[in-house]
């Protein structure tokens, strides 16, 4: 494994930070106060990222984030667009993951459009905004317990059913949907469709309260007797008992990485925070053994070391997809090992800066909060560790629960 970062993204990532540090830090503590309010600040950072995208293997969005082959003729080991929105969105979320989350045309539903649609569905999706909704209140971490069913009439899918914990559910264009085609035969019958909003039978019932990323609008959704054309299922419309829940599954592959590029970067901000409030009691060169370090600074020496760890893995996962190599096993792993990390390192950096940590003049204890979702959307850490058991065991869901 090279553990260099590809000069070729050294641009990219010097824009991200700049932009974590100048753009999304000085709006920071604003929205987190006054959630539910859109960050309209965020539109002409929006429009710099589609014009960055455009036509780019190197670009900064979600919708780079996909196993798709490259149409720029390479067929050798490549550093491409999984890579590249990984390492962008650390250097954002070392400014504000809510405001991340709240990007037009940024959303996790946009990652899952460019991992599973065709390409006239690409082309017709181009330049919306996606949001994705699975968990329902009758299911959380189990996916494949999905109740939302979605029934072929004619020309259309009739959906009906309840989403709950819809990250930008209300502000996004259109949402991508989770439901199953036949109870009966299980996860293999559940396919994503396309739902713009406006659509009849889709409604917004409510916003949640949260304790972090409040910069960014987390709904519940409820569809009755909604209409979805039949051309907005992604994918396939056949249900292979063989492949199984496969198909919608590799979303996941694409989207697990990215979430675990967020706990990366908001650890980092935590961790170079401390830096500076400690700079007068730590080596910065490392020179001192942990065990002649005083407790501050041996801790944070543990913390670093477990974040690269987080970092290191999170860009392999990254790396696989896009050289086209089964990543299943560590998408899980990496979000597993980033969430885990970012949960303790932004809580004990709190600690470690004591009451200055705790409070409001400090991004500590935002940080601090905005991690802990981390750790649960995209599969929880509980359900990350299942997968890897029966990736490495070669269980079925089946054999192992």
């Amino acid at each position: 494994m090279n553990l260099d970062t590809p000069k070729k993204f050294a641009m990219l990532i010097e824009q991200a930070k700049q932009v974590a540090d100048n753009f999304y830090r000085p709006i920071s503590r604003k929205y987190d106060r006054a959630e539910h309010a859109y960050p309209k600040e965020l539109d002409m950072l929006a429009s710099l990222l589609d014009g960055m995208n455009e036509g780019s293997d190197e670009a900064a969005g979600a919708t780079s984030a996909s196993k798709r082959p490259s149409t720029d003729g390479n067929t050798g080991i490549r550093n491409g667009g999984n890579l590249s929105v990984a390492l962008g969105t650390m250097e954002l979320c070392r400014g504000d993951t809510g405001l991340l989350l709240s990007i037009p045309r940024q959303g996790l539903g946009n990652a899952a459009i460019a991992a599973v649609a065709n390409d006239e569905q690409l082309a017709r999706f181009k330049g919306k905004w996606a949001a994705m909704a699975i968990t329902e209140p009758s299911c959380g971490s189990d996916s494949a317990a999905i109740r939302t069913t979605a029934i072929k009439d004619g020309d259309d899918y009739i959906l009906n059913g309840e989403k709950i914990y819809v990250t930008a559910g209300a502000r996004a264009e259109c949402v991508v949907v989770w439901a199953t085609l036949d109870k009966s035969l299980g996860k293999a019958a559940i396919k994503s469709f396309v739902v713009e909003h406006g659509t009849p039978g889709m409604e917004v019932t409510r916003l949640e309260h949260k304790l972090g990323i409040k910069a960014s609008d987390t709904a519940a959704i409820n569809f009755t007797d909604c209409r979805v054309p039949a051309a907005n299922l992604l994918g396939t419309p056949e249900i292979d008992l063989k492949k199984g829940f496969a198909g919608v599954m590799e979303t996941f592959d694409n989207t697990r990485p990215l979430v675990a590029a967020m706990a990366v970067g908001v650890a980092a901000a935590s961790i170079e925070r401390m830096k500076e409030l400690l700079a007068d009691h730590i080596d910065p060169n490392y020179g001192t053994p942990p065990l002649n370090s005083s407790h501050a600074e041996a801790t944070l020496y543990r913390l670093e070391a477990e974040w690269e760890a987080a970092r290191l893995l999170t860009l392999k996962a990254a790396w696989m997809a896009d050289n086209k190599q089964p990543n299943s096993k560590d998408a899980s792993i990496c979000k597993a090992k980033a969430g885990r990390v970012a949960n303790e390192v932004t809580l004990k950096c709190v600690e470690l800066a004591a009451s200055l940590g705790y409070g409001e003049d400090e991004l500590l204890e935002k940080w601090s909060r905005d991690s802990k979702i981390l750790d649960i959307f995209e599969g929880t850490q509980q359900i990350q560790q299942l997968i890897i058991a029966r990736r490495v065991l070669g269980k079925s869901s089946a054999q192992l629960k």
